[in-house]
């Protein structure tokens, strides 16, 4: 019995999982934060555009989980590498710094889901905060352990690799020189990688601005590898126990149960009545010339959006507390659903008026804003409903509203919204209806947006087909310069839609080349926009 002791601690050891020493995790981790800083310095001081950005969203978050402690995360992990891989299509596409700046909170999410945090919103500003502000502190700490380790790779395993190293080089060179051709041979070409080492080095040789860009990046590195905060300040129980919903089988009446009611009656009666005047005016409706669509379908949409806002936060106030105790509970319930139902159909309400808007003179950027925001709102009064039902705490409810907020925004980042926008007012023009055109003279139209207008130098109405013509060849004269422009740079300044672009203007030249001539070009386009100005 004695004998299988060991024979059966051998076998607990061979099946345990291999453990990684402490000291190479310490290389692992230098060698992340060297790259980083490598990668930061080739895309941002070294780099002129959106192109280097996205090389820096997706190789950063390979580096930081690969130089990573300890590698948590699971499917949220996932899903944010995912949209970080999203947004880099979208910079190499047609890049903005909005998108910059939601690329740096998402690799910053990613950073604490590693660390094994929820990336609530109001929790990434202060990881981001607590990271500039302690940022080195980790990295510092295990920097100066490295003196008590064993160092970094055993004597006997230097020896195993300098030793043959030294011998072939030694017997090498011996056996170059006893032939003069290739001593000859190689010679030149030891010069010549001699010359070409020393004029890389005084070309990538470092600014100050650079020294500090490597500087901060270790800062920041070493502050998303070992953060000294890892805590949410949401860090409660989020579902509603006795501190929000309080121990239902201890009734009590809640001092404003009476209150409340009323309220929820009194706001019953006052939407159902609005919902039947909007439904009455606004639905089935010809409009007539004249009609102030502005005001009805745009201003009065962000109204309604800010009353159906409200009603979530009132909604919320209402049913929890004291009043989730109180015996009578299922009758305001009761009342909370009926209100609920009518908040939806005013949800409904405002897609319509937004879609009269579009219907009236096409769509724009702001009106893509309009109904991503719009749908944000709905999805909040909705996870209210669902934190009534299931008994979700306060806490939850902020942290999920702030998702769907951050959710509406990084989709808007993403998409190719002018390119979407101005495919479908395109559409409506040449279907003959001309009043979209309006948003192409009006608005700022980027690279992606410009790229689907050629349908509409084949349009049959004189002004629009001629406007869009001399836009056309507006775009291409700087398309040519920005081309010029990034000839004399590096890959980190590329942008697919305006090569795209470029390259569609330079293969249908016939069809603006008219326009060439500035006082044509200038008199197209002011003929074209004060004729699409009477949709404005």
């Amino acid at each position: 019995m004695e004998s299988s002791l060991p024979q059966l601690e051998a076998a607990r050891q061979a099946s345990a999982p291999a453990q990684v020493h402490p000291s190479r995790v310490k290389i692992r981790e230098l060698l992340a934060v060297t790259g980083l800083i490598v990668l930061a310095d080739l895309t941002i001081y070294r780099g002129y555009g959106f192109a280097g950005l996205a090389a820096l969203f997706i190789l950063a978050p390979i580096l930081l989980i690969w130089g990573a402690p300890q590698r948590r995360g699971g499917l949220m992990l996932g899903v944010v590498a995912a949209m970080l891989l999203v947004l880099a299509v979208a910079l190499v596409w047609c890049g903005s710094a909005s998108q910059v700046a939601l690329g740096a909170a998402l690799t910053i999410a990613f950073a604490m889901i590693l660390v094994g945090m929820q990336p609530y919103v109001i929790d990434v500003f202060l990881f981001a905060f607590f990271t500039l502000g302690t940022g080195g502190a980790g990295l510092m700490k295990y920097l100066r352990s490295l003196d008590r380790s064993t160092g970094l790779i055993p004597r006997a395993t230097w020896l195993k690799v300098v030793l043959p190293l030294a011998a072939v080089l030694g017997f090498g060179t011996l056996f170059v020189c006893a032939n003069p051709d290739e001593a000859k041979t190689i010679g030149g070409w030891l010069a010549r990688a001699w010359n070409s080492v020393w004029e890389t080095i005084y070309e990538f040789s470092p600014t100050a601005p650079e020294y500090l860009l490597w500087l901060a990046t270790a800062w920041i590195a070493g502050g998303l590898l070992r953060p000294l905060v890892r805590n949410s300040v949401f860090a409660v129980d989020e579902i509603s126990t006795v501190a929000e919903m309080g121990d239902e089988r201890v009734s009590s009446e809640a001092a404003l149960y009476a209150a409340f009611r009323n309220t929820l009656i009194a706001l019953i009666v006052l939407f159902a009545g609005y919902l039947a005047f909007e439904y009455k005016t606004l639905w089935g409706r010809v409009f007539p010339k004249g009609f102030y669509y502005a005001g009805y379908a745009h201003e009065g949409a962000a109204w309604l959006t800010l009353a159906l806002a409200l009603a979530t936060a009132v909604l919320s106030a209402i049913l929890r507390g004291d009043v989730l105790r109180d015996p009578r509970l299922p009758g305001l319930r009761r009342l909370a659903w009926i209100w609920s139902v009518e908040n939806l159909l005013l949800a409904v309400a405002v897609y319509h008026r937004m879609n009269i808007y579009i219907g009236f003179n096409g769509m724009t950027r702001m009106r893509t804003v309009g109904l991503l925001g719009m749908t944000a709102v709905v999805v909040g009064f909705l996870l209210v409903v669902w934190k009534i039902m299931h008994g979700r705490g306060f806490a939850w409810l902020i942290n999920r509203q702030l998702w769907t907020l951050a959710a509406a925004i990084y989709v808007y980042a993403v998409i190719p919204v002018d390119g979407l926008v101005h495919s479908y007012n395109v559409r409506r023009i040449m279907a003959g209806d001309f009043a979209p055109s309006v948003q192409i003279t009006v608005h700022p139209i980027d690279s992606g947006g410009i790229l689907v207008l050629h349908p509409l130098v084949n349009c049959t109405d004189d002004a629009i087909r001629e406007g869009v013509q001399a836009l056309l060849a507006e775009r291409a004269i700087k398309g040519d310069e920005i081309d010029r422009q990034r000839a004399s740079q590096n890959w980190t300044s590329y942008q697919l839609a305006d090569r795209m672009l470029l390259e569609k203007l330079r293969a249908n030249k016939s069809d603006w080349e008219r326009y060439l001539d500035p006082v044509a070009r200038a008199a197209a386009i002011e003929r074209f926009r004060s004729y699409a100005y009477q949709w404005y």
